[in-house]
């Protein structure tokens, strides 16, 4: 490393004790703002039980001291009500548990009223710590990204910040250290840890050739690794990108709760006032009586424990599913997963390997098979469609020399056309071919290998069919497995794909789906998203290519493959699996229901809640503290049901 890279020794020194006295700092901060919502609670809550204790003693000084305890406990609560009363111009249940306070004290019940603001700023606390904890959990992939890579230059060491390494650059890794950027082993062998990326704690060996993570972890061997990506595209990057979006998101259930509140708290105002209002004249009660039935009844209908009955809980399986490798980019993404009752696979990269091989070459016209195979890799060489990659492996395999074309263009979901040695070429799928060129020998030789469920490539230049090239895909391991834990639920699958039709019923009977739509384009698949929608109503889609990302789109949820899927499907999808687990699907469908049935149990219990104390406060009349722990009780009691889904 060159010495420059450093300043003397006692410079060092210095510097890093001001970075760890300042990281001290900010870390002693962090956690100071992390708990003071708890700790303003707690404070509130002694502050109550001193100012009981004095209250034999000395009003004047227990009424002083109450009063610091609605200070400290509702100064959080107060502002956010008053944000949303000024801001918005609107009301929130904020406001309402400060007001109910404020009036219970008014009419003498100051520890009523002061075990109020304790107990809401308990369970408000309790709530952002659940939302905090599950936001952390996603968050804390972030604080893994590297800030700097040592790059290797012509012997030479040099420090440098991540964001100014260029594609082709060399970085060396030391055992421990996180791989600063994507990128393919050079040189050294070790065990990484991508527990970051795929969400597997078991390390996988990496030697010379094999691909690397930005953000995972070295184990005890030094890699020199050639960069392949730069900062801002890594898989970590994306990563990152998807986490801020899920955090920001909220499900359709969220917000219609959110719209509930406002009008319910307008309600709950309006009857609090005519219930003030009215029963001195009607039935006789004093004002005093009625001022703290009223307060009551603010306390024990305020919605709190409705409104904690969803976020806690899609945060939490949000935080739960990313852990395992399953990013879902909002809660409203989970909501609809719970939902489907269809799922559409693509087939190559995602039923499939994604990896085809070159199984048959078969020459027309007089070229031999070298020949067709160079022409064809020639052109393919430009292409970056898996089979267009595998052509070009087999010929370099071979040792055949590679001559660019000119003027390629893609042929959408048929293959590509270029200019290669003076002649016009086409590669790509035999529908493509006219009748003058399908000949009944051509016919016979393309039959026979897709009935062995291979992918048929066609080669042929401005006057005739040179050639056919033949590969074929090999079926995931999982894929069979995944499919019937997903069949398990009650949920149909079936295949999109643009393979032919025989290729592509050979890889479904093997996965175990009997519903196949093959030779389709783009267009075509996001069709029969539509049809699959009209008939089965919620219909989710797995693909992995630029060509699925419309059809990801047409999606109630679409899921893309994070380890080999192409940046628009990763942008387009709203779960990402990024360890290209399949199988972990049907755990995701399970989490999103489960996820279901909580918000469920937590809405019918809120509600029910809420109806039994203000049916009690009519009937038989109930004290303010027992309003209060019934009320707020409930939703600490709902918050915790949620946090359930942090676990399994």
């Amino acid at each position: 490393m060159k010495p420059s890279s450093f300043g003397t020794a006692e410079g060092l020194i210095n510097e890093q004790a001001s970075v760890y006295s300042s990281s001290s700092k900010t870390k002693a901060y962090d956690l100071f703002k992390r708990y003071a919502e708890g700790i303003a609670a707690l404070t509130s809550g002694i502050l109550i039980a001193l100012a009981w204790g004095i209250g034999h003693v000395s009003h004047a000084g227990s009424v002083a001291i109450y009063l610091l305890a609605f200070a400290v406990g509702g100064f959080v609560k107060a502002k956010e009500g008053l944000h949303t009363l000024i801001a918005e111009r609107d009301l929130d249940v904020n406001l309402l548990m400060i007001v109910a306070a404020i009036g219970a004290a008014s009419i003498g019940y100051w520890t009523e009223g002061a075990v109020l603001i304790f107990i809401f700023s308990l369970s408000g606390a309790l709530e952002s710590y659940t939302m905090e904890r599950s936001r952390r959990d996603i968050s804390s992939l972030m604080d893994l990204k590297p800030e700097t890579a040592i790059r290797y230059q012509d012997g030479t060491e040099t420090i440098v910040a991540v964001e100014q390494l260029e594609v082709g650059d060399l970085v060396l890794v030391k055992p421990g250290e996180r791989i600063p950027a994507d990128g393919i082993v050079k040189e050294g062998t070790s065990a990484v840890n991508q527990a970051s990326i795929t969400g597997e704690s078991i390390p996988v060996d990496k030697t010379a050739g094999d691909d690397v993570f930005a953000g995972t972890l070295n184990g005890q061997g030094a890699l020199l690794i050639e960069v392949t990506q730069p900062s801002n595209s890594t898989l970590f990057a994306k990563i990152i990108r998807l986490v801020q979006e899920a955090q920001s998101e909220k499900p359709a259930s969220q917000m219609f709760i959110e719209r509930f509140e406002r009008i319910y708290a307008r309600s709950i105002i309006l009857a609090t006032l005519l219930l003030i209002a009215a029963p001195p004249f009607l039935l006789d009660w004093s004002w005093k009586q009625t001022l703290y039935k009223a307060m009551v009844f603010l306390v024990v209908a305020s919605p709190c424990a409705l409104v904690a009955s969803i976020m806690p809980a899609m945060l939490s399986a949000i935080s739960n599913s990313a852990r395992k490798g399953l990013l879902f980019k909002g809660g409203a993404h989970l909501e609809n997963l719970a939902r489907i009752k269809v799922i559409a696979f693509d087939k190559t990269g995602t039923l499939t390997n994604g990896r085809p091989i070159v199984t048959d070459l078969i020459a027309f016209q007089g070229y031999t098979e070298t020949e067709m195979l160079q022409a064809a890799a020639s052109i393919e060489s430009l292409s970056e469609h898996p089979l267009a990659k595998a052509i070009v492996q087999k010929a370099k395999e071979q040792g055949l020399p590679l001559e660019r074309p000119t003027e390629l263009q893609a042929l959408t979901g048929w293959g590509v056309q270029a200019e290669w040695k003076g002649e016009t070429w086409r590669i790509g799928k035999p529908t493509m071919l006219g009748h003058d060129l399908l000949t009944a020998e051509l016919d016979s030789v393309i039959d026979r290998l897709e009935q062995q469920g291979k992918t048929v490539t066609v080669i042929h230049n401005s006057h005739t069919v040179v050639g056919i090239i033949a590969l074929q895909d090999s079926i995931r391991a999982q894929a069979k497995q995944a499919i019937a834990e997903i069949k398990k639920l009650g949920i149909e699958v079936v295949m999109l794909t643009g393979d032919q039709k025989r290729t592509a019923q050979t890889i479904a009977r093997e996965a175990g789906i009997h519903l196949v739509y093959s030779e389709l384009l783009p267009e075509d698949k996001v069709n029969r998203i539509k049809d699959l929608k009209r008939t089965y109503g919620q219909v989710a889609m797995v693909g992995d290519g630029v060509n699925d990302t419309p059809a990801l789109a047409a999606a109630t949820v679409g899921i893309a493959m994070g380890g080999t899927g192409s940046d628009a499907a990763l942008e387009t999808a709203d779960l990402v699996l990024m360890n290209d687990d399949i199988e972990k699907i049907a755990a995701a469908i399970a989490l999103g229901k489960r996820t279901k049935t909580v918000v469920k149990q937590n809405m019918i219990f809120a509600i029910a809640v809420i109806a039994c104390l203000i049916t009690a406060n009519f009937i038989s009349g109930i004290a303010l503290p027992l309003g209060v722990v019934g009320h707020e009780g409930s939703t600490i009691l709902v918050i915790l049901n949620g946090l359930r889904l942090l676990r399994g």
